[in-house]
């Protein structure tokens, strides 16, 4: 039996010196201490014997089982001291190298003209108001003057979140809510996201806008007509030529486009204005009487005008952009060129 055990250490002896990592040295532990180890089958086979020999036999098997014990746990620190030393020389950092130059970070086009055109309008007496990304129709349409049968209204150009709940497809909304808890004069302007179920190389179903609304006694179509000129010549200098259109709005009377003169060509005609000479910067107008009365605004007393225009098309504008979804791709070679 000794000569059987003695045996038995010895290739327990040669098996945990193999190993070469922890999942092999677990291995070898349970071939010759697990369950099914010739150990423990030895073990079982103590009952078989006279009881006498018993106890003899019990300690030979426990002073095997201690050797083998003791063989593991060595190999064990010294492959955890190995994989200590690797992993030292493995992830050794040179404290002497010069650091990593960390990059500056840079803001987005749509960013840099928001604060362009808050720059300009806020020297200009505005003061910014606040508005809500989600609106009800009320405020988006029906103070607004639109037609329950108006296109606009539509689910092919609207996004409804439920019944009389939707994402504004314009920041006019936030004209509505500061006329109903502003009495005149009002001299507002508003920033913020617009949602339209649109999406091509010049529209996108999420995008940026700013209104302007002034409302006072005595306000006429010349105040509208100055004020604009006069934030196109400091949004673009003043050499720039602008013109204003006829158009509808179902909230402003007379309503009017304004046209800029393309900031790429002069006027020459190129592909951005689609040789026109001209780009649209946005939708103006005499508010509506209607408007007015809607939020308790007395008509007959006063009179304003309202302005709104797409920040990304005037980003576009500004920095040359040939394609809106450029916006919103996140292409980082084209948003360094803004670092």
């Amino acid at each position: 039996m000794k000569d059987k055990l003695d045996k038995l250490i010895a290739a327990a002896s040669e098996a945990v010196a193999s190993a070469k990592d922890q999942i092999q040295l677990q291995q070898v532990k349970s071939c010759y201490l697990g369950k099914k180890s010739e150990l423990n089958r030895l073990m079982k086979q103590l009952g078989t014997l006279p009881r006498e020999e018993r106890p003899e036999f019990g300690k030979k098997i426990n002073l095997a089982k201690q050797e083998v014990e003791k063989l593991l746990k060595a190999k064990d620190e010294e492959l955890k001291s190995s994989a200590y030393q690797t992993a030292l020389v493995k992830d050794k950092i040179d404290v002497t190298m010069p650091g990593r130059k960390l990059g500056k970070g840079s803001l987005h086009p749509i960013t840099l003209a928001e604060r362009i055109i808050e720059d300009v309008l806020i020297g200009l007496g505005f003061e910014v108001a606040e508005g809500f990304d989600v609106e009800d129709e009320f405020h988006n349409f029906d103070a607004l003057n639109t037609p329950e049968d108006h296109p606009a209204r539509e689910l092919t150009d609207t996004f409804y979140l439920g019944k009389d709940v939707l994402l504004r497809t314009h920041t006019s909304t936030a004209q509505i809510r500061v006329m109903e808890t502003h009495k005149p004069p009002i001299r507002i302007i508003s920033f913020g996201k617009t949602y339209r179920n649109d999406n091509d190389a010049s529209h996108s179903p999420a995008f940026h806008q700013i209104e302007m609304l002034v409302i006072d006694e005595g306000i006429n179509f010349a105040d509208m007509k100055d004020m604009l000129n006069l934030f196109v010549s400091r949004l673009f200098g003043e050499k720039i030529g602008t013109r204003i259109r006829p158009h509808f709005f179902p909230f402003t009377e007379p309503s009017a486009e304004m046209d800029v003169q393309c900031v790429k060509c002069d006027g020459a005609g190129c592909n951005v204005c689609k040789n026109s000479g001209w780009l649209e910067l946005g939708g103006a107008g005499m508010v509506d009487p209607y408007v007015l009365e809607a939020v308790g605004i007395d008509s007959e007393k006063y009179t304003g005008y309202a302005f709104g225009m797409g920040v990304d098309r005037i980003a576009m504008q500004m920095f040359n952009i040939p394609d809106m979804r450029m916006l919103f791709e996140n292409d980082i070679r084209m948003l360094r060129q803004f670092g």
